[in-house]
């Protein structure tokens, strides 16, 4: 039975992981003091891939049950109402459960509970979906925790749930006119977040966006640091633990927002590539198993997934070279942290479960059932 699971799991997606763990582990050993993240990142790796495997052989077809799904998406959504009175404040935002030796932050988790939630709402409804109270319904499943995390305040983590949302309507089948009712809302619960909800210090994150120089000293003191570190790299990097913006202190949350630049840093432009590829690869194999689903569901779960991960990884790269906002997401597999990589691993394991009862099929042919023409 063993050697049956091994040869049905696509092995290949952890070939794609294994070098991003190890470069995240690189960057934790490069600094001196520090090497206690190094300890603690290995742990958090080590549990995330029992779990993984776990998942792996796990028949995670009991997701497409419905009390299994709503039981979980609650028990998220009470975390998230808890950790507003009993969270601990971390850099302006009440998102962690302090328990003394760790850490820990239910919104990750959230996310993909939320593709789970999503994929099953719309796998039952993929032909009815084009019905505007079914897009209302899933909206809903998506906004409530993206409230909740938005008076953490984390909004960061609320435009990936956001995303996650928006990502997965659009594969699901909604129209075109759906797609103009949904950017309107966005537009006003960003301007309504912007009047009541956002912190003056993610207001100046925003504007240092828009334009970085215009305050190096204070806002956009992380990102300017973060665009000289890699540019620093250049093509062959200076050389493990020699990263001197990261060193000497010159960029902050080095292991956390802004591990890419400190690897950059050390690896250089040709270590930033061999990384991007890992990356890539990674994407690619999910995308192929979202076109090979066993069902709906299957496919679903693989696209939000995907969605997940490439949009972590837009965002955390984008600000660390200067072309997106700091939003405080992290760069998956790689930056410090426990709850995300958990997070990560648990949905990679779903992902890898799933990849063992897939069906040959053709994009078109889940299109069109998508579309409600089969």
């Amino acid at each position: 039975m063993i050697r049956k699971l091994y040869k049905e799991i696509d092995w290949s997606i952890l070939g794609a992981v294994f070098p991003i763990i190890l470069a995240s582990l690189s960057t934790m050993t490069s600094f001196g003091g520090e090497s206690s993240f190094f300890t603690k990142q290995l742990l958090w790796f080590g549990v995330g891939m029992v779990l993984l495997l776990v998942f792996a052989f796990l028949d995670v077809r009991f997701l497409r049950d419905s009390r299994y799904v709503v039981t979980a998406y609650l028990a998220s959504l009470a975390l998230l109402v808890l950790v507003l009175f009993l969270g601990k404040t971390v850099k302006g935002a009440k998102s962690w459960f302090d328990f003394g030796g760790f850490s820990f932050q239910p919104t990750d988790f959230v996310k993909i509970l939320v593709i789970v939630v999503l994929a099953k709402y719309f796998s039952r409804r993929h032909i009815a979906i084009a019905q505007f109270k079914h897009l209302f319904i899933s909206a809903l499943y998506a906004l409530v925790p993206i409230m909740l995390i938005m008076l953490q305040p984390d909004f960061g983590s609320a435009m990936v749930v956001a995303l996650l949302w928006l990502g997965m309507s659009l594969v699901a089948g909604i129209s075109k006119k759906h797609i103009f009712i949904v950017l309107s809302a966005i537009v006003i619960i960003f301007s309504v977040s912007w009047l009541f909800l956002f912190k003056p210090y993610q207001k100046a994150r925003v504007i240092s966006f828009i334009d970085p120089t215009s305050d190096i000293r204070g806002a956009g003191y992380n990102a300017y640091q973060s665009v000289i570190a890699v540019g620093s790299g250049g093509i062959l990097g200076k050389g493990l633990g020699y990263g001197t913006q990261s060193r000497l202190n010159f960029l902050p949350e080095y292991q956390t927002d802004f591990v890419f630049a400190a690897f950059s840093e050390e690896w250089g432009f040709l270590g930033s590539l061999v990384v991007l590829f890992c990356f890539s690869f990674l994407l690619w194999r999910i995308k192929v198993h979202a076109e090979h689903g066993a069902s709906n569901f299957e496919t679903l779960f693989c696209v939000g997934y995907f969605i997940f991960l490439f949009g972590h990884l837009v965002v955390n790269i984008g600000m660390n070279i200067g072309v997106m906002p700091v939003t405080g997401i992290p760069l998956p597999f790689m930056s410090y942290g426990g709850s995300h990589i958990l997070a990560e691993m648990i949905g990679l394991g779903i992902v890898l479960s799933m990849t063992r009862y897939e069906r040959a099929t053709h994009r078109d042919d889940i299109n069109k059932e998508f579309l409600g023409y089969a």
